[in-house]
Parts: structure tokens; sequence; C-alpha cells
């Protein structure tokens, strides 16, 4: 069904009419000028990411569905990152005529499933039109008590450096899809220049080569925000004193952190996790695993640093690595690696401009 169909209120009707919330900070969604939020005793805490075709996404290799489930995960990320609870979401998307009203609904369908794994309500947003490909832009509103919140600045010397889960899978998920890409329009381009339409028919079946590679798509496309390692840091007594998630790889978030905290770092190279996959895939391409896992990006894991007191909790919290520790800013930020040589840390993570 094409979109004009519907219209711009006859869409939003359709893609929202099964939206209730479920948080009490929630007054009033979906319906009015404004959504209507209520928190007495808590900090608000508010983000916002735009995802835009062609620069953050390729439909070449990421269904909507997919699309939509990511676009909630990165914002949600954020709000965890800040050691906070995710309650509401709101979403704007500008999209052309090519895109119809089934391929919304799967858009939201992946939406909801986000916001449905971590009790979020969906309370607004808007639609518009796009002459340039689809842009879409997720707000995500969340709470946190005054003393629980966590910045980025509040990192101390001695301070242990820690990761949740392994990273530089989601960047070689990127370069495997990739490189599949590329195998299929220069096949396409062959078969054009042959003017041969047998070979053309045959490649509208053509099947990418992901065997052994199915971690990697799953970083990739179906991107996780780490609120399962927010509760066991407060189940465990943990109170972060710096943290971030890693959207643009770790050199750079480490160093955003030190930064602002004023203070320096050693990371150590065999202690950054990795996966068996991720391995085999930079070797593959003959890449440097460190380097991708440093600098890839999108894991999405989050980073932080806790007191040297914690060192036994730490050890002992599943999917969370000890990597390093926060020095004198004037000993600069270190990386060792495996034969003990000693580097200057680099951020040289993704940018967008």
């Amino acid at each position: 069904m094409e979109i004009a169909k519907l219209g711009e209120f006859g869409l939003i009707d359709r893609l929202t009419e099964n939206i209730k919330p479920q948080n009490e900070s929630t007054k009033y969604g979906i319906g009015d000028d404004c959504a209507v939020l209520h928190y007495p005793d808590s900090e608000v805490l508010v983000t916002t990411d735009m995802l835009m075709e062609g620069v953050h996404f390729d439909l070449t290799y990421i269904d909507l569905e997919h699309l939509g489930y990511k676009s909630a995960m990165v914002n949600i990320s954020d709000i965890f990152a800040m050691n906070g609870t995710p309650r509401q979401l709101t979403v704007s998307i500008a999209l052309s005529k090519r895109f119809t009203v089934e391929d919304m609904e799967k858009f939201y369908s992946g939406l909801r499933m986000a916001c449905e794994k971590w009790n979020v309500d969906i309370i607004g947003g808007d639609t518009t039109s796009s002459y340039t490909g689809l842009a879409i832009s997720i707000t995500c509103i969340g709470e946190a008590r005054k003393e629980d919140i966590v910045y980025r600045n509040g990192a101390k010397e001695t301070d242990l450096i820690c990761v949740s889960g392994d990273l530089g899978a989601a960047y070689m998920g990127l370069q495997l899809l990739e490189r599949e890409k590329s195998v299929f329009y220069a096949q396409v381009d062959e078969a054009k220049k042959k003017g041969d339409r047998k070979a053309l028919e045959e490649l509208s079946h053509f099947q990418p080569d992901f065997a052994g590679k199915e971690y990697l798509l799953q970083r990739q496309l179906k991107t996780e925000a780490r609120g399962d390692i927010i509760q066991r840091l407060r189940q465990a007594n943990i109170r972060p004193t710096a943290m971030m998630d890693i959207s643009d790889g770790l050199s750079s978030e480490l160093m955003h952190i030190c930064k602002q905290s004023h203070v320096g770092c050693r990371v150590f190279e065999k202690q950054i996790p990795i996966d068996y996959q991720t391995a085999v895939m930079a070797e593959e391409l003959n890449m440097n695993v460190t380097t991708c896992a440093l600098n890839g990006g999108e894991d999405y894991e989050l980073l932080f640093t806790v007191p040297i007191g914690d060192h036994e909790k730490i050890e002992a919290m599943e999917d969370v690595k000890l990597i390093g520790h926060i020095t004198k800013e004037s000993l600069g930020h270190i990386l060792v690696t495996r034969d003990d040589q000693e580097f200057e840390l680099k951020a040289q993570g993704w940018n967008p401009l």
C-alpha cells in the first residue's frame, strides 16, 4: 500500500494503534501535541541519534525490521551508559515514495521488539517526506537518581578499566557484508558487459557466503544494549566512576573518558576480549584484529571504570573483562602490546563527519 493512501496521520494511527504505556512516568503518550511525563524523584536523561541511509546503514543488507530494532537499541544503550533506566522513546522518520506502508510496519515491528525488551514506551515522533533516502531520528528518555548517574568525567587514578562482552565483531560483520555486496555487484557488472541475461537472472538468487560467520552478522545487524550488565553491577553493589557505550570504537571512547576526567590510562592488548570468529575474519581479510577491536565501533558494549577496591567483584562478574587501569594524566595513554612494547593509544574510531 502506498503511504499517500493513508496520509501522515493515518500512517501514525496504523503504526501505533496497539502501543500502550507501561511506565508510571508516562502520563500521556501518542495522540496530542506533546507527550506528558512525570518524574517526581528522579533526574531525567535524554539522548538522541540520527541515522542516515548511505551513512549509517545500507538497505542492501539490512532489512527494515532489523533497522528498527537497531535504531531503538543504540539510543537505549546511551541511557544505560549513564547508569539510568530507559522509559520512553520518540521516533521521527523522513522517507521517500519507494517505501510502502508494509515497509514501515516492518520497521515499527523491530522498533517495538527493542522497546518491549527493556520496557520502553513509544510516545510520539514525526513523519515527513525525503528526496535523499531514509532518515531516522530517535530520542530516548530515561531516569536515574541523582546519586546514581555516571558521567564520563569521574575516572580517578588507579581505577580499573573494564569492558563488557567482546570487541570488533560488529566491525568484522560490516566488512563481511561489504565484501559480499562487492562480489554481487561485480558479478552483475560482468554479466551486463557480456549481455548475459541468463547470468543476470541467476544472480537474482545470489546467496552470499556467510557460513561460519553468523555471530559477526548478528553483532552488526542485531545490536543489543547491555542493560543486563547495568543490572549485574547494581546487584554487585558496584557504581562505576565513569562510563560510556562503545559506539565509535574502544580507543575513541577511552580517550573521551580520559580527556574529560583529566587522567591517563594503560590498556593491555592481551586483555582485550575478542571472539574467535572476529579473529578468523580479520585474518581472512589480512587485517590486524587488535586494530579492529580498538577502532571498529558499533559494538555497543559498555566501557567503564571502577575503584580498585572492586577488583574481586569485577573478576567474578560474567561477561566483563578488566583491560587496564587509569593513571596520571602526565603518563599519557598507553597500549601495552602482547610482547610488552608500549605505544601511544590514538583515537581512530568512527567519525561520521
